[in-house]
């Protein structure tokens, strides 16, 4: 039977990855929905290829420009924005809804697609950090499967399958430590947006490259496995693996470590992801131990990646902390990239909206919505500060 997929995010890293394996095995798969943001040439390739039955841009602007690529068949086809995510995330005909957009804009679009009974495939970790119960809530009263796509949930979820879950004492997620993982401290308040994006291992979008660099995504990702593995936060420990070979590992109350382990490349948990229970042979090079040769592991330094500390706390306190950790961090890393503030200040700014955020219960999505929105004008106001401090010291004017 073929599976039917609607892709949010489909010029992303993640977002290609998946196209090229439903490329690889035509039958299985079809693509019924294409969402987007601003890059549409690309798009007006993917929507060639593929033939889905409706799309999404970020603006009514793009789609004006995309219809016009596209040819007039596609005039008043094309939906925009938040809404048009959540079109082609609750399209009738699609099976399964792989959530690939980057950060909070994939909250809403994942939550319906629930709802409207989709399988997911998620690799949009902010949905669960936002609101993991009530996603989680809203998986289980539709009856709806969940399927991790990113490496080291995907990885973990593999792991499971090695024992009973009674009888899991806990999960152990893997982090390369980014580019930074030896630079001396003191040179982080002078790296460029260009060396923080330049991961030794993946090859990941911007902002999840610069979430590598500073450990906040695997902040994201404890966050994520807390609510999708429905485990403690003090039973997930992070270890600091350079190679990326071992992806994540549990551990069982008997001292029985498993783990998963695979060359560097999202197309191994994608296809697992959308082929579960079975597997896809895809021709990808195989791990050579031999060749990999040391594998090493050491616990993260709190002084070097502030970051997943902060993570760590705001999970703790729950309510919505962690959607303020994430909303504050994405306009900091924004910030970064922009040249506004400096890489250690991202960690900076975060815990600058935590401190000044008063917790609050989820009780509907709402809350979740509106903690998002006051730690993003919040962290705009900390990155304010922190350039006219910057030209400040330099006697430049405000």
């Amino acid at each position: 039977m073929t599976q039917r997929i609607s892709l949010l995010g489909s010029t992303g890293s993640i977002g290609t990855n998946v196209l090229d394996i439903v490329r690889r095995f035509p039958g299985k798969f079809q693509i019924v929905g294409l969402a987007a943001g601003t890059n549409i040439a690309l798009l007006r390739d993917q929507v060639e290829a593929f033939e889905p039955e409706i799309i999404s841009v970020a603006t009514d602007q793009l789609a004006e420009d995309l219809a016009k690529l596209l040819g007039s068949a596609w005039t008043g086809r094309i939906h925009t924005g938040r809404e048009g995510n959540i079109k082609v995330a609750t399209v009738p005909s699609a099976d399964t809804v792989v959530s690939a957009i980057v950060g909070a804009a994939g909250l809403l679009p994942t939550l319906r697609a629930i709802e409207a009974g989709k399988t997911i495939g998620l690799a949009n970790k902010e949905t669960l950090v936002m609101a993991g119960d009530l996603i989680m809530q809203a998986a289980r009263a539709n009856k709806v499967a969940i399927l991790p796509i990113d490496s080291e949930h995907n990885a973990i979820f593999q792991c499971l399958g090695a024992g009973r879950r009674q009888d899991l004492h806990k999960i152990i997620l893997t982090a390369s430590g980014g580019p930074f993982i030896e630079k001396p401290l003191s040179e982080l308040w002078d790296v460029s947006p260009e060396q923080a994006l330049a991961h030794p291992n993946w090859s990941m979008g911007r902002k999840i490259s610069i979430d590598s660099a500073s450990l906040m995504n695997k902040g994201l990702e404890v966050i994520e496995a807390k609510h999708l593995f429905d485990v403690e936060i003090e039973d997930i420990e992070v270890v600091v693996h350079p190679q990326s070979i071992v992806h994540s590992m549990v551990e069982f109350i008997d001292g029985s470590v498993i783990s998963q382990m695979g060359i560097p490349d999202m197309r191994i948990p994608i296809a697992y992801a959308l082929s579960y229970p079975r597997r896809l042979r895809i021709n990808l090079p195989r791990l050579s131990l031999p060749t990999a040769k040391d594998l090493t592991f050491h616990k993260p330094d709190f002084k070097r990646f502030p970051a997943l500390k902060l993570a760590y706390q705001a999970c703790k306190q729950g309510g919505t902390l962690p959607a303020v950790l994430n909303g504050a961090n994405e306009i900091a890393v924004d910030a970064f990239l922009d040249g506004k503030i400096r890489f250690p200040e991202i960690g900076l700014v975060v815990a600058e909206c935590l401190e000044r955020h008063t917790r609050k219960d989820i009780t509907d999505i709402e809350t979740v919505l509106k903690a998002d929105i006051s730690a993003r004008m919040q962290a705009d106001s900390v990155v304010e500060a922190f350039e006219l401090r910057a030209k400040q010291k330099l006697g430049l004017p405000k």
